[in-house]
């Protein structure tokens, strides 16, 4: 069917449902299958729900369903790719199209990091007026089976629920019903999909005019308290900020301020100035929508994407609380989900572009500080997948070393953890520097260094055991301990702790020999492993029950 595989090429494709008949007809379909998203939702701290301002990122790029609607990938030069997970709460995919249901390979490298995807649920026009009136305006009938159809679908494709916008006039019957659908929406949404969402645009009144209030106010309060959050509009003032976070109340950080990176009408800034805009939110303790990031792309152009997107992302961390990692193992080889060839084992396998969002892994913390330390993607060079993590910097005159945060951690830690590092440095002096993994621990009385007798380290650092070989029964899993290959050094540590809390991981870089002379290093981070060594011994589970289908010999 033309929905669901590329009438060009017959591969699998993401697709959207257009008009009220084919959201009430739609259905779970063997052909569906390409489209459900693999990946669970990870863990991370703190959880949504907990009381610190929030950011969404609002991901609209040229009608949507793109080159990321091929479910297995597409040969795409300089693609458009998301990364800053760490940085962000909820990523909603919008589009005009009546069911926006995200493409997969979003829901996918979101959910490895740790964040809720959102489709969109949009009327507008004449249209739109419409298809309100045929489903508001009369009994709770019609209403319901639109919100059990908008929940089981989120349901079946495994994302987490939903941004409506309604965007045209609506008759008094119509908005006298409309806080009841959100309402019953959201019940739907929250019973249907752990953790699930349903944020609402302003747009309409409660008298049913299309007025946009850029704030919460009496007009269209009745909307958010009939969901989990409102989606401002971006034309506010500071004014409108003090208004919302008083009627708010406690639930301000439910308002998340609508911030247009193209900067589109009256606003405080976008663009590089998008700071501005998000500073003045931060101070009202208000959460922030980021809409159309992408400019970053468009605006600015392919060519220098990354270069761009790590500075503008760099310019708001200030006001972006980070998340934390609470699982393990935690593993990633940085890649972005594209890249200009494919790497295994540090060879390139393969030169030629890809674009893959599903393939891409966990992504760190982008540290950067002006002239000191960047952190950014090489295409050029990777141990797996499409590309490194490139860390570059300097160590002052005097210091013997400098510690680069790459993740941020919160979880018990394990008796015994296991740690690799696949690492490659690059320029002249690369053989005057070091390279390790410091782990921190979160203070506390009770944290212990290998047995008890040992005295806890200063300010909980830990500089892990390096293993010259891995231990007997992981030799294959730790293959890389004592060598890497194709230019990359690989090692392998070990950490024993008692009663701690893990906190931060970081990349430790020191010099040789200590110097009164500024020194710059350059290293690639191709991947990094951390594991609880317990489960690691234990022996994986058999894979069940494997079947194949839809295949097609040519």
């Amino acid at each position: 069917p033309a929905r669901h595989f590329d009438t060009r090429t017959t591969e699998p494709i993401s697709f959207f449902l257009s008009g009220l008949e084919e959201l009430l007809a739609w259905q779970p379909d063997s052909n569906d299958d390409f489209n459900i998203s693999a990946v669970p939702l990870a863990q991370r701290q703190p959880p949504l729900h907990s009381k610190r301002p929030r950011t969404l990122v609002c991901h609209d790029m040229r009608g949507g369903y793109l080159e990321d609607r091929f479910i297995q990938g597409s040969a795409t030069r300089n693609p458009y790719v998301f990364y800053h997970w760490r940085y962000i709460d909820v990523f909603v995919y919008f589009s005009h199209h009546t069911v926006t249901i995200p493409p997969v390979c979003w829901t996918n490298a979101a959910h490895r990091n740790g964040v809720p995807v959102l489709g969109t649920f949009i009327t507008e026009w004449t249209d739109g007026e419409k298809l309100c009136e045929a489903f508001l305006a009369g009994g709770e009938e019609a209403y319901h089976a639109v919100s059990k159809q908008l929940a089981r679908i989120a349901q079946h494709y495994r994302f987490d629920g939903w941004l409506v916008n309604v965007e045209n006039t609506l008759s008094a019957a119509a908005v006298g019903n409309l806080p009841l659908f959100l309402r019953h929406l959201t019940a739907q949404v929250h019973s249907a999909v752990p953790g699930g969402l349903v944020i609402w645009y302003d747009s309409v009144l409660r008298n049913g005019a299309l007025k946009w209030q850029n704030e919460l106010n009496e007009e269209n309060r009745v909307f958010f308290d009939a969901c989990d959050g409102l989606f401002t509009n971006y034309n506010w003032k500071e004014a409108h900020l003090e208004r919302t976070r008083r009627l708010a109340g406690p639930r301000h950080t439910d308002v998340y301020v609508g911030i247009d990176v193209f900067a589109r009408g009256d606003v405080i800034g976008g663009g590089f100035d998008t700071d501005k805009s998000l500073r003045l939110v931060r101070q009202y303790g208000l959460s922030a929508a980021i809409f159309a990031p992408g400019w970053v792309y468009e605006h600015l152009g392919e060519e220098n994407f990354l270069h761009n997107e790590n500075k503008f992302w760099g310019s708001l961390a200030e006001y972006l609380p980070t998340h934390s990692i609470c699982t393990l193992p935690l593993t990633t080889s940085f890649s972005l989900g594209m890249g200009t060839s494919r790497f295994l084992a540090g060879k390139e396998e393969e030169a030629g572009p890809w674009y893959d969002l599903s393939a891409q892994e966990i992504q760190p913390l982008y540290p950067a500080r002006e002239g000191r330390l960047s952190t950014s993607c090489c295409l050029q060079d990777a141990w797996c997948g499409g590309s490194s993590l490139r860390v570059q910097g300097t160590i002052p005159p005097g210091e013997e070393r400098v510690a680069i945060r790459l993740f941020s951690l919160q979880m018990p830690a394990p008796p015994k953890l296991l740690l690799t590092l696949l690492y490659k440095l690059e320029g002249p002096h690369h053989d005057e520097f070091a390279v390790a993994l410091e782990l921190t621990t979160w203070d506390s009385g009770t944290c212990h260094e290998g047995n008890i007798t040992s005295l806890p380290e200063p300010n909980s650092r830990h500089h892990p055991r390096f293993l010259p070989a891995p231990p007997p029964r992981l030799a294959n899993l730790l293959a890389a301990c004592d060598h890497g290959s194709h230019g990359w050094t690989g090692r392998c540590y070990e950490q024993d702790l008692q009663d701690c809390s893990l906190r931060d991981l970081s990349l430790l870089v020191s010099r040789h020999q200590p110097s009164p002379q500024e020194t710059p290093f350059s290293c690639l981070l191709g991947e990094v492993r951390v594991l609880d060594a317990a489960s690691v011994a234990a022996s994986p589970p058999q894979v069940q029950s494997l079947t194949a289908s839809q295949l097609w010999w040519q």
